[in-house]
């Protein structure tokens, strides 16, 4: 009912009609948008006992300009599993916000992916240490298998692998029928022959931390570990923080890579 009085005829594509006694749409207004009875969506109002479907909430909500989360809410209130989340229009600038965030966890490598686990944006310690480049492969995943200096550094990297593999499995199971997934997935199987056999073993892990364990040209052994992270108002985006472990002196190898000196030092140049 909040959400009715919210919306104007006029954007509902409805005519003013004079004077209202109440704001928004009335109940029949509504119902004949959505292609639903008026006794049965105020009955809907009403919190009765009805049978819902998915496709009449999805009338519902188109007609009462509702937000992705406010769909969602409306699933939960009828008792249905909800959509998957989705990032609203007015969220969707939030890159700026994002930057700052990882350029705030420095020294210690940060970066974002996307749903497919395209790199968005990573901070100057994640192309010094880890080697995020813009000559490589901007999805991890395939990353992951193909890059050489990744694998070069990367220590315990056959236990990794599989772990890696059943994270993505875990995060295609959210979208079965998605292209993109499946694009990554044809390109990963193209060029590593690891990836294939990895693959079809279906495990599933979900996305949480793995510990790293790297060897840098310059610092020798540091260890890490990599929590990934999700943003309710950006679902499409995974933020991965590299937190380093008490061993081989890793905060303070990581505080001099980052200083100076030590870029003067790395491989490869810093990320603009």
């Amino acid at each position: 009912m909040s959400r009715r009085a919210r919306v104007s005829p006029a954007e509902a594509g409805l005519p003013d009609g004079g004077r209202r006694r109440t704001p928004g749409l009335r109940r029949e207004e509504v119902a004949v948008l959505a292609g639903v009875g008026v006794s049965w969506y105020q009955w809907l109002e009403q919190g009765r006992d009805i049978t819902v479907s998915p496709q009449v909430l999805d009338s519902v909500a188109r007609v009462l300009r509702l937000s992705p989360a406010e769909r969602r809410h409306l699933y939960v209130l009828a008792g249905l599993n909800p959509p998957a989340l989705e990032a609203a229009p007015e969220d969707r600038d939030m890159c700026q916000g994002l930057r700052r965030l990882i350029d705030a966890w420095m020294p210690f490598p940060a970066h974002i992916m996307d749903v497919y686990w395209n790199t968005v944006l990573y901070n100057e310690a994640a192309s010094i240490v880890l080697g995020m480049r813009p000559d490589i492969s901007q999805n991890c995943l395939v990353a992951f298998f193909t890059d050489p200096l990744y694998r070069a550094r990367m220590g315990h990297w056959e236990e990794l692998a599989p772990k890696v593999v059943a994270q993505f499995r875990s995060a295609c199971s959210e979208h079965p029928e998605d292209e993109g997934f499946r694009a990554v997935v044809g390109e990963a199987k193209a060029r590593s022959t690891e990836f294939a056999e990895l693959w079809e073993r279906r495990d599933v892990l979900p996305g949480g931390q793995n510990r790293k364990e790297m060897e840098h040209p310059l610092v020798g052994t540091l260890a890490v570990e990599a929590t990934q992270l999700r943003i309710p108002a950006r679902p499409d985006l995974v933020i991965v923080m590299h937190t380093p472990l008490p061993e081989a002196d890793t905060a303070a190898k990581l505080e001099w890579l980052v200083s100076p000196e030590g870029r003067r030092g790395a491989m490869y140049p810093v990320a603009g």
